[in-house]
């Protein structure tokens, strides 16, 4: 893949502010827009001044809430993204591939089945976040034991077949249409009518899974050398798989707990930005999430700007963005192996 030249580059701290400025922009754009217009300073001001009107309210419950699980969601899946490509060293890597998302998709599944998220107001990410940390437990029970990282990518497979048949049975099995059409739309990814709740339960979760997957970044750096010479530095490649996978379990599950499958977007956003940095991807970590932030932002917005109703569901626009990047990445790298 070919990289530009050291001094051709964008200075590292340059990028990171860039991407940070274009990210709290989009986040102020997505509290800004929707379907019902009115001034959003007033909005603010009686949201600031404790007057619950309903500019105010819908600012409170509906955008605000929405903007940010949009930025916090993009920033796990492209930090994740990062993560996996560097461990595995294969730009086709991505989140899912070690079967967390599919798994906290099936946790959901199973309690829309069981008719909990009818009763139980947060009963939908909490069995989101329990089907990811059973697939994690599963991961690092088999890292614990050893297993080495394509033993690991092949049960990370296995989980993501598993999960997808379980899944489709439930659907298969479904009471009434009706049940199993709300299934299918959850599934397909949104960020709209997430409330406050949702967003507080989520964030200490994927805080600790980026935290865990940024302390990986030295030993990402050295892996690009080779995992002897990794190991010859002193890093503990078993304990970067673990931090890795849980790291993924924590950011991603939780992410897809509230907002069903949004995909491609930690494929994309590495990709993007890899040239910017280098063979470096410590590095490439942060931007990768921030990029990821802004991709998520920017189609969210682009589904309330659509003049469809009801809206696109977040997932399908990602997917129609990022299935032809890909088919154009695979095209790239088949025309430039010797």
């Amino acid at each position: 893949m070919s990289r530009l030249p050291l001094d051709e580059r964008i200075p590292y701290a340059a990028l990171v502010a860039g991407l940070a400025v274009l990210t709290l922009a989009l986040g102020l754009a997505s509290v800004a827009i929707g379907y019902v217009p009115f001034d959003l300073g007033a909005a603010f001001g009686d949201l600031l001044g404790g007057r619950a009107t309903l500019p105010a309210l819908v600012l409170a419950e509906l955008r605000i809430p929405r903007a940010a699980l949009g930025l916090l969601v993009g920033f796990s899946l492209g930090l994740t993204g990062a993560a996996m490509q560097g461990w595995l060293r294969n730009p086709l890597a991505e989140p899912g591939l070690v079967g967390v998302s599919s798994a906290a998709a099936l946790g959901a599944v199973v309690v829309f089945y069981s008719g909990l998220s009818a009763t139980v107001a947060l009963a939908l990410p909490l069995g989101g976040m329990a089907g990811a940390a059973a697939a994690a437990l599963l991961l690092n029970v088999m890292a614990a034991r050893g297993a080495g990282t394509t033993t690991l990518v092949i049960g990370g497979i296995a989980i993501n077949s598993l999960a997808g048949s379980l899944t489709a049975l439930a659907l298969n099995l479904a009471p009434n249409p009706y049940a199993a059409l709300e299934i299918v739309f959850w599934l397909m990814g949104s960020l709209a009518d997430r409330s406050t709740d949702q967003l507080w339960l989520v964030l200490p979760p994927m805080l600790a899974g980026w935290a865990l997957t940024l302390s990986g970044a030295r030993a990402l750096d050295a892996l690009t050398l080779g995992e002897d010479t990794a190991r010859s530095l002193g890093f503990n490649l078993a304990a970067l798989r673990v931090r890795l996978i849980a790291g993924a379990a924590l950011a991603v599950g939780s992410a897809v707990s509230v907002t069903g499958a949004v995909g491609f977007v930690g494929l994309v956003g590495p990709h993007l930005l890899r040239p910017l940095v280098g063979a470096r991807p410590g590095r490439l970590l942060p931007v990768s999430g921030l990029a990821g932030a802004s991709l998520t932002l920017a189609a969210d917005i682009a589904v309330r700007l659509l003049p469809t109703r009801p809206e696109l569901k977040l997932g399908v626009v990602t997917a129609l963005i990022g299935a032809p990047f890909l088919i154009a990445l695979i095209w790239r790298l088949r025309r430039e192996e010797p």
